[in-house]
């Protein structure tokens, strides 16, 4: 994981990009790239801004696909 440069993982099958937007510490954009909608995806930010590990990373995008309709792709 590298400052300010987007970069890709893979979790359960999927595949997610993450990037850290400039001037906002601890702030994270995660796209779902294999998601039926390759624009969507969630945020969070850490408290305190810090980077947070793959682990933790990997724990945010199942709980983001745990709340995933498969019929939809989105969360209803």
């Amino acid at each position: 994981m590298s400052g300010n440069e987007p970069w890709r993982m893979s979790v359960d099958g999927e595949e997610f990009e993450v990037s850290e937007p400039d001037g906002e510490p601890g702030t994270y954009h995660v796209t779902w790239l294999t998601g039926p909608d390759p624009q969507y995806g969630f945020g969070f930010t850490t408290h305190p801004p810090v980077r947070p590990g793959r682990e933790h990373l990997e724990e945010a995008v199942r709980e983001f696909l745990a709340q995933v309709d498969p019929d939809t792709g989105h969360i209803e």
